[in-house]
C-alpha cells in the first residue's frame, strides 16, 4: 500500500460510512444503496418534464451513466424498482432491441424523498464547519471528483461518422469558431477518409455517455498529424489533454510513424503551452491550413 493509496481507501471508508451506502436502507428509503441509485440516475435522466408528462431512459443509457454496469445485476435491481411500483419498462418503439424506463407517480415520490434525505444528509456533514473550512471542502471535493472522474474514462477509437464523435465535432467547432472570432466550418469532417483507416483515426473520451475530449491522427506527407485536438472546458485542468495528447501519440508510432506534426492558432494559448511541456519543437508552417499561425513538430520513440 503506497502513501497515495492508502489516503484513497482510507477517505473511501469513512465516507461510505457517513452518508450512509453501507446501511441496509440507505437514507432510510427501504432501498439497498445500489438500488437506491439506480432510482436516483433513472429521475435525473427521465424526470417528468414541464408538461407534466414522465420521460423515459433506455437502460443502455442507464448502464452508461452508471459506468458499464453488468446488465444482468441492472435488471435485477430494476425488476425489484418495478415490483415496488417505482418504475415502469417497455420496449422502445423506435427500436424494438431496446427498453426504456420511466418513474411512475409512487417512483417520483420515492425520488424527491430520496433527494430530500441526501440533502439533510450533507447538511449534518456540513453544518459543524464554519464557512471557510466550507469553502476548502468544496473545492477539496471538487479537485477530487474532477480527477477521480478523469482517472476513470477511457479513450476509444470512433468512426468519424458515429454520433459520439459528430457531438464532439460540434462542440470542438463551435469552440474554435468562438475564440477565432469568426465561423470555422466543419471542413467536410465526417466523409474525411484521412481520419479513417488505413490513413488514421480518430478518438473519443466520454463521461456518462457525453463526449469530453477527442482528437485525430493521420499520415500527412510522410509524417503523423494530429488533428482536432478538444477538451470539454469543464474538463480542463485534470491533466485529460495531455493524456490523450499521449494517446494519440502513441498511436502515430502504432501505425509506423517516428515523426508527428500539428499546428494551432496563437489565441489557444493553452494548448500551445500544454505542447511546449509535452516536447514539441517550433517549426516552419508546413501546410496551407489559413486558420493555423503556430507550426510543430515531435520526435516520437
Amino acid at each position: 500500500m503506497t502513501v497515495d493509496t492508502s489516503v484513497m481507501r482510507k477517505f473511501n471508508m469513512s465516507y461510505v460510512r457517513r452518508v450512509g451506502a453501507l446501511e441496509d436502507s440507505f437514507l432510510g428509503s427501504g432501498l439497498p444503496y445500489g438500488t437506491a441509485r439506480i432510482l436516483y440516475e433513472i429521475g435525473l435522466g427521465a424526470l417528468p418534464t414541464a408538461s407534466g408528462s414522465a420521460s423515459a431512459i433506455t437502460v443502455q443509457d442507464l448502464r452508461t451513466r452508471l459506468g458499464g454496469l453488468d446488465s444482468g445485476y441492472v435488471s435485477r435491481m430494476l425488476r425489484t424498482l418495478e415490483s415496488k411500483g417505482y418504475i415502469a419498462t417497455d420496449r422502445d418503439p423506435a427500436d424494438g432491441r431496446r427498453r426504456l424506463v420511466v418513474l411512475t407517480e409512487d417512483g417520483l415520490k420515492q425520488w424527491d424523498d430520496l433527494e430530500r434525505r441526501s440533502e439533510e444528509r450533507a447538511h449534518l456533514l456540513l453544518d459543524p464547519l464554519t464557512q471557510r473550512q466550507r469553502d476548502r471542502l468544496n473545492e477539496a471535493l471538487a479537485t477530487a471528483d474532477l480527477l477521480v472522474r478523469a482517472a476513470a474514462i477511457t479513450i476509444e477509437q470512433v468512426d468519424p461518422r458515429d454520433p459520439m464523435a459528430q457531438e464532439a465535432m460540434g462542440h470542438y467547432f463551435a469552440e474554435i469558431g468562438d475564440r477565432f472570432g469568426f465561423t470555422v466550418g466543419d471542413e467536410g469532417f465526417g466523409d474525411d477518409p484521412s481520419l479513417r483507416a488505413p490513413h488514421g483515426t480518430f478518438f473519443v473520451a466520454a463521461s456518462d455517455g457525453a463526449p469530453v475530449a477527442s482528437g485525430a491522427v493521420r499520415e500527412f506527407e510522410g509524417t503523423a498529424e494530429i488533428k482536432r485536438m478538444w477538451v470539454d472546458p469543464a474538463w480542463r485542468g485534470a491533466g485529460l489533454g495531455s493524456r490523450l495528447l499521449r494517446h494519440l501519440e502513441a498511436e502515430a508510432l502504432r501505425l509506423g510513424h517516428r515523426v508527428v506534426r500539428l499546428d494551432t492558432r496563437d489565441v489557444l494559448s493553452e494548448a500551445i503551452g500544454m505542447y511546449e511541456r509535452a516536447g514539441y519543437e517550433r517549426i516552419d508552417r508546413y501546410n496551407d491550413n489559413p486558420h493555423a499561425t503556430h507550426f510543430f513538430r515531435k520526435a516520437l520513440g
